[in-house]
């Protein structure tokens, strides 16, 4: 998917990539099911988490994350698992939840697209 965004965004993300954990959408089960503490977030468009998601995954969009994660999961020490379509705005956001003070953010790379074939999904 990468073949359709355009060159300096990619190098955002790269540059994100560099300072964030990632695992793979194929891990996120058994990871969370390690650490069933931990927060699963979609932080793609609501429109695109209305259209179907991860279930039990809480929507707060990249768009508004930084200004709502606080409120919502004030501890920076809660494991939190990000995932957008594919693993790209999900390491931005991640990169800046770090920047705040979190301590356990992961990116899951693949994002929706592959964890929908994965896991059990729900819509909004």
């Amino acid at each position: 998917m990468a073949a359709n965004h355009p060159p300096a965004f990619l190098a955002l993300v790269d540059d994100a990539k560099t300072r964030i954990r990632e695992i793979h959408a194929r891990d996120l089960a058994a990871t969370l099911a390690a650490h069933p503490a931990a927060k699963l977030i979609d932080v793609r468009e609501e429109s695109e988490y209305a259209a179907g998601h991860v279930t039990g995954a809480q929507w707060i969009g990249k768009g508004v994350i930084e200004r709502d994660i606080e409120a919502l999961h004030p501890d920076k020490a809660t494991a939190l698992y990000l995932y957008c379509g594919g693993g790209f705005r999900s390491a931005l956001a991640a990169d800046n939840l770090q920047k705040m003070g979190y301590t356990q953010v992961v990116s899951i790379d693949g994002g929706w697209r592959t964890l929908k074939d994965l896991l059990p999904t729900a819509t909004k």
